[in-house]
């Protein structure tokens, strides 16, 4: 379900925007048309980092979503999925370069996590 993930990544994208970062929806359009034609990186490089560590997010909320839901009836709790998703993040040493502030880090998380499963259970509402 890649539009999930799509979704998902352009939604967070337009709700960490900021005078600050008023490219990061460039940026993940960038990250989300390179995604199939590279593999995950270890490490972001600048000018998408943001963006690429948005849409790396997105894709491995989408698959831990799908392996929580196949494993038990019970639904996938943001916090689960975040869990999770900081899990591989971390075992990847998946970090953007420069580096993020750890709390700025868990705030692009857990928004990428929010909006990726919104557009997933938007999909399939028999989900929730």
């Amino acid at each position: 379900m890649t539009d999930v993930i799509e979704q998902g990544a352009r939604a967070a994208a337009q709700r960490l925007t900021t005078p600050h970062t008023p490219e990061l929806a460039d940026d993940v359009e960038v990250a989300l048309a390179a995604r199939d034609a590279t593999h995950t990186p270890d490490q972001y490089s600048d000018p998408v980092a943001i963006g690429s560590l948005v849409v790396s997010v997105a894709s491995l909320v989408w698959m831990v979503y799908n392996d929580i839901r196949s494993r038990s009836a019970a639904s996938a709790t943001a916090d689960a999925v975040a869990r999770r998703v900081r899990q591989r993040l971390d075992q990847a040493e998946a970090t953007p370069a420069p580096p993020l502030d750890p709390a700025e880090r868990d705030r692009i998380i857990d928004i990428t996590v929010e909006e990726t499963l919104n557009a997933a259970r938007a999909q399939d509402p028999g989900s929730a």
